[in-house]
């Protein structure tokens, strides 16, 4: 009896032992870690055309708002809304009592400086008294030529009356009377990184495009480049010319424009493995390094079908991308590369 006791304790104690040598087998084997399955790709330079795409609403190229300089009475408003107007036609009479007493004035100032002109040349008045006629006569002719420009209000471009806030009869208070908007010819401006300071120049051609239109361009050029940048944005500013002979486009629409910045040599990578930082905008791709995922902060530039550019510390050809299993891995992880 005694010895099939100490038979059973030997076997529970051998039974005991081995349990506890697989158990730290186990934990030890917990331990090591798993590599993640991924494939990768090969970053190598691509040639391509530089686009820059920017957003940006119309204007009329030139709008004028007809405010005369004389305070009054509106006597007759020439044009309604939408009517076209060409440089030199009337469009506002204002009150005209003090042009036509201004006139009058002239007019007697005329006959007078005749009458001076002839004593002087007899000697019967001095030089001290013409010269005094001719001030009188000079300052009132003055005054009758800015007269007659703001009461009889003519248009200083070819354009279309945008605008009308008063009716005849009612007394001119300052506000714009029109507004008479070019529209034959618009301008617009963009806001361009200042990275394409370099590259963005005078005189550059571009197109636009308009959901109104879809599949059709329309022609601009770079008219003024901005000398400045804006330290908030970092952007300077462009104005663009654009030709709108047809007058398909309109002051406020909405376009996009499309500036080619020639051939460039850039990184690109498949748009699906640049991955975004939960809680901010910050971007990155994980690379292989000798055998362990790597993360890389990267900024993404054109985009080009599935393709995106990428720029960032150590993003260059020969750099082993991680393109598949890449969202489940950890900066520092071990990987195992099964490319296909």
């Amino acid at each position: 009896m005694k010895k099939t006791m100490i038979f059973a304790c030997a076997a529970l104690m051998a039974l005991a032992g081995c349990s506890k040598k697989e158990a730290a087998q186990a934990v030890a084997g917990s331990k090591e870690q798993v590599a993640e399955v991924v494939e990768t790709m090969v970053l190598k330079p691509r040639t391509i055309q530089r686009e820059l795409q920017l957003s940006t609403n119309l204007q009329g190229y030139q709008t004028v708002n007809v405010s005369p300089s004389l305070q009054g009475k509106i006597e007759h408003i020439y044009v309604e809304v939408g009517d076209r107007k060409g440089a030199g036609d009337m469009l506002v009479r204002m009150d005209q009592n003090q042009y036509n007493t201004t006139k009058l004035a002239m007019s007697n100032l005329e006959i007078e400086k005749m009458r001076v002109e002839a004593l002087l040349e007899t000697g019967s008045v001095s030089k001290q008294q013409y010269d005094q006629i001719q001030l009188s006569y000079n300052q009132t002719k003055e005054s009758l030529s800015f007269l007659e420009t703001n009461t009889y209000v003519r248009a200083p471009f070819s354009g279309v009356v945008s605008a009308k806030n008063y009716e005849d009869g009612e007394l001119y208070a300052g506000q714009p009377i029109v507004v008479l908007t070019q529209v034959n010819k618009l301008k617009a401006l963009i806001a361009v990184p200042e990275s394409y300071v370099p590259q963005v120049k005078k005189g550059m051609s571009l197109t636009l495009e308009s959901t109104i239109y879809p599949g059709k361009t329309f022609p601009a050029t770079i008219e003024v480049v901005y000398p400045t940048i804006d330290a908030t944005s970092h952007t300077f500013q462009c104005k663009l010319a654009i030709p709108n002979g047809q007058e398909l486009l309109r002051p406020g629409m909405y376009v996009t424009t499309n500036l080619k910045l020639g051939e460039q040599s850039v990184i690109t990578a498949p748009y699906s493995t640049v991955l975004k930082l939960i809680g901010a905008n910050d971007r990155y791709v994980f690379v292989n390094e000798n055998g362990k995922a790597k993360r890389v902060s990267v900024e993404m530039g054109q985009r080009f079908g599935d393709d995106v550019e990428i720029s960032g510390e150590g993003i260059e050809e020969g750099v082993e991308l991680i393109v598949k299993g890449e969202a489940r891995l950890i900066d520092g992880v071990a990987i195992n590369v099964v490319n296909k």
